[in-house]
């Protein structure tokens, strides 16, 4: 596994959230020595559909992502359809992009990346039901356990988390990719 001592990973989330989805890459990102911030949309705490619970560290407004090396965005349907509609997450999420970093997504968050503008020309997997917004917005859907394009780390569901988990871990190692563009 990569070391990532030194490297500050932001998860983006609201209530709603998929809890498995926050935990376990949160836990994967810690475990190999990164720093994980919770963003969310508003001061607190938030609330995953199955009862986790989570302090707010920064409010999605008030951050940027010059502060981070990297971005994940858990899934959960009402956490990825909330933050969608936030202008300041969807704005947090694509600066990632411009700024060539890593992102993980999984599930239902990949509706951020496509109110971002950020999936057309990308190749990446989500849960099957977004199978063919991902498509509208000009992205190549697979279903696949885990797909890598340029830093852009994207998984299905809770049972791909081991995979996941591995490869954000992995391209957060990498760095910047050049291919990781808004």
């Amino acid at each position: 596994m990569a070391t990532l001592t030194g490297n500050r990973v932001a998860f983006l989330a609201t209530d709603g959230f998929e809890d498995s989805e926050l935990t376990s890459p949160w836990e994967a990102v810690t475990a190999a020595g990164a720093s994980a911030t919770l963003i969310a949309p508003a001061a607190g705490s938030i609330t995953g559909k199955n009862g986790h619970e989570q302090t707010v560290d920064l409010i999605s407004g008030d951050t940027s992502a010059d502060e981070f090396e990297a971005l994940v965005l858990p899934g959960g349907v009402v956490n990825a359809d909330h933050l969608r509609l936030d202008e300041a997450s969807v704005a947090l999420a694509k600066e990632f992009f411009a700024q060539h970093k890593p992102v993980g997504v999984i599930c239902h968050g990949a509706w951020i990346l496509i109110e971002a503008g950020v999936v057309d020309g990308r190749t990446l997997t989500s849960y099957p039901s977004l199978k063919t917004d991902l498509r509208n917005a000009g992205a190549t859907w697979v279903d696949e356990e885990v797909v890598v394009d340029a830093g852009l780390v994207s998984s299905r569901t809770p049972d791909d988390l081991p995979a996941f988990n591995a490869k954000v871990v992995e391209e957060i190692g990498e760095g910047k990719h050049a291919g990781q563009s808004a």
